[in-house]
């Protein structure tokens, strides 16, 4: 019998911590969001909304430039780079502690070169969480995960079917949890009750509301977790907290509103996690 422990309150003071009086921009990480084509500009917004909120020292949005103005109108903290410079991108890329990439990117040629490129980028200590059109990428292409970064997946049933080649009736913890392994990745397998599969541990998540089920929402999940884990050393334990965080915000709105809104989530973390921190 495979246990599977669940993901509560306590993981959020445990790993949000109060902020040092004599801390900078750059204590709280450098992370770079990768995604956002011509038509889903929408997705590559709502992560770096999701990153910057949740406390992340700067952040850079790497899009299509079509993105630019929308992108400083949601949010004029996040820097942007072209896409289609490349040659700027490279070293903003490589100077992260956390590169998310994934949400909106598409899956043509462009998207593909641009996620190969990244991947070759990788190096030791880096984190990557990768999401949405990487995931359909990698798994048409059997492209190999980076092998010296800490790869973080945030597949939701489907992507993680074509990911793990386990199909969606047979995504039992066990399964899930040796195709993780196979991987050498921590994969959050997004549903009505999400679980996480890190440290050789499976984690079901106890919150999430059906108010929820709409379009963006592993976007904003996917940039807080980049936010987390470019601030919070303990990688696994951020994911978690991040997943929980994510759905304890929306179980609250969902009181009050038939249907959650991905950016609402994102404007109440600042709050949550403060009222959350250690003490």
């Amino acid at each position: 019998m495979v246990k599977v422990r669940k993901i509560t309150q306590n993981i959020l003071n445990t790993v949000i911590q109060k902020r040092p009086a004599d801390s900078f921009k750059g204590t709280y990480g450098k992370i770079s969001l990768i995604g956002g084509s011509q038509n889903f500009g929408g997705a590559i917004i709502m992560a770096s909304l999701a990153a910057v909120y949740s406390g992340a020292g700067l952040v850079t949005t790497i899009t299509d430039q079509t993105n630019q103005t929308s992108l400083h109108d949601w949010l004029p903290e996040a820097m942007f780079v072209d896409w289609n410079q490349f040659e700027q991108a490279a070293p903003i890329i490589q100077a992260a502690n956390v590169v998310v990439i994934g949400p909106g990117l598409g899956t043509d040629n462009q998207a593909f070169d641009l996620l190969t490129k990244t991947f070759q980028l990788a190096k030791p200590g880096q984190i990557f969480v990768i999401d949405g059109s990487a995931l359909t990428l990698l798994a048409a292409n059997k492209l190999a995960l980076p092998q010296d970064s800490i790869n973080v997946l945030t597949p939701h049933q489907m992507e993680w079917q074509r990911v793990s080649g386990i199909q969606m009736a047979d995504q039992t913890p066990q399964e899930n949890q040796a195709a993780a392994q196979k991987l050498n990745a921590i994969v959050v397998v997004k549903s009505h009750r999400t679980q996480v599969y890190a440290n050789d541990q499976i984690y079901e998540n106890t919150g999430g509301t059906p108010a929820q089920a709409t379009g963006g929402m592993g976007d904003t999940l996917a940039g807080m977790v980049g936010g987390f884990a470019a601030q919070f050393r303990d990688t696994p334990k951020a994911v978690l907290a991040a997943v929980y965080s994510h759905s304890a915000i929306a179980d609250k709105l969902a009181e009050k509103q038939y249907v959650v809104l991905p950016h609402q989530i994102s404007e109440a973390l600042p709050k949550f996690m403060h009222k959350n921190q250690a003490n």
